[in-house]
């Protein structure tokens, strides 16, 4: 018997679920990635590392930012995204997972509350799971569902701080958070609130600031920002108070104890918050995009979102996948998303739109897709 046979049969119960995964080689066009603008192989971007070589910026950074991996560009990063983003402090992490994470295992302190909605982030909950808080789920996009989660919590005896956790641009399904009521919220309980924009940065908002852009710069507001979607490179900002970076540099161990990230992406995202504010017809592009799939895909199930994340839920694990496959092998790469991703008995084909392609791939694609459900 293998000493791995708990995890071989795992795997077959996976696999027998239709669940099981493994990676793809990307092929066809492209409908799965985050790569919203178009910007991950920009000349601009590409000019913009070559730039930094030619400065002397190196590819590694070779230690944490507590030693000797802190880096001119980080902070020039850091300094230039809290103006644009109009907030005190901004700090650079390697992975929006990785800041998510330290965000909620860092801050909440025993006593406290966080009550998130129940579509977050996985990153989110790995954060609270290592948090010592507390945490209650509220039903998605429902103010009165957290009203009720923290009026429940305060009647029980707690007496910490509350803290709200949301996506203000939900990942799976494109729908929008009740930021201004969310923001009453929490405001009337003192609470602050925590606003994920990794799927609005660069594509809602003024300049592309995100759908928290009015809410930037208050006090009880911290916003993650990551780098690897619309910015097209890699990494991810957490901005709000200054004593909020100075607390997760003392304190957040996913940063004191990670390699900081290469600073030639630092200078490749400074590249991209540029060209949010000097292209913005990236972002009047792919509202048209947006348009014309609405109007292609709807008739085949799609969830009309206003967002660039068009999700078409199958239910069925198996018709999701065999759905992704036949329009994979029809040369669109679209992605089936199973549980745990997404909560059970909502598989779905998940339509991400980005410049990558144009409108006459979204027609297309709709009209392999009324083959592929067939």
């Amino acid at each position: 018997m293998s000493v791995f046979e708990t995890h071989i049969r795992d795997l077959a119960a996976l696999a027998a679920q239709g669940r099981r995964r493994k990676p793809i080689d990307r092929a066809g066009l492209d409908f799965s990635s985050n790569d919203y603008l178009g910007l991950a192989a920009s000349p601009q971007l590409a000019a913009a590392v070559i730039e930094a070589i030619g400065r002397g910026v190196p590819l590694g950074s070779g230690g944490s930012r507590l030693l000797r991996g802190n880096h001119a560009e980080h902070q020039a990063l850091e300094e230039e995204a809290a103006r644009f983003f109009g907030c005190e402090s901004a700090l650079f992490f390697s992975t929006g997972y990785a800041a998510n994470a330290a965000l909620l295992a860092t801050l909440p302190q025993r006593g406290d509350l966080v009550v998130h909605d129940a579509l977050v982030h996985a990153s989110a909950h790995e954060g609270m799971r290592l948090g010592r808080a507390d945490h209650r789920a509220a039903a998605h996009n429902d103010p009165d569902a957290f009203a009720d989660a923290i009026g429940d919590w305060r009647r029980a005896g707690g007496a910490g701080r509350v803290w709200i956790a949301v996506e203000s641009l939900y990942s799976m399904d494109g729908d929008r958070a009740p930021l201004p009521a969310l923001a009453e919220l929490a405001a009337r309980h003192d609470a602050v609130l925590l606003i994920d924009e990794a799927h609005a940065t660069g594509v809602f908002g003024p300049d592309g600031r995100g759908l928290a852009a009015a809410y930037e710069g208050a006090e009880n507001v911290i916003t993650l920002r990551t780098c690897g979607k619309a910015l097209g490179c890699e990494g991810a900002l957490l901005c709000g108070p200054r004593v909020v970076r100075d607390f997760l540099i003392n304190r957040a161990r996913p940063f004191i104890f990670s390699t900081a990230p290469s600073p030639l992406v630092a200078a490749a995202v400074r590249a991209a918050l540029r060209l949010l504010v000097e292209e913005p017809e990236r972002r009047t592009r792919l509202r048209a995009l947006i348009g014309v799939a609405e109007r292609s895909l709807a008739p085949h199930g799609a969830v009309v979102t206003g967002s660039q994340i068009v999700p078409i839920i199958l239910g069925d694990d198996a018709r999701t996948m065999r759905a992704a496959d036949r329009l994979q092998a029809a040369g669109f790469d679209v992605r089936g998303i199973r549980p745990p991703t997404v909560p059970a008995g909502t598989s779905r084909l998940r339509i991400s739109l980005t410049l990558n392609v144009g409108p006459g791939d979204v027609t297309a694609l709709a009209e392999a897709l009324g083959e592929a459900l067939a």
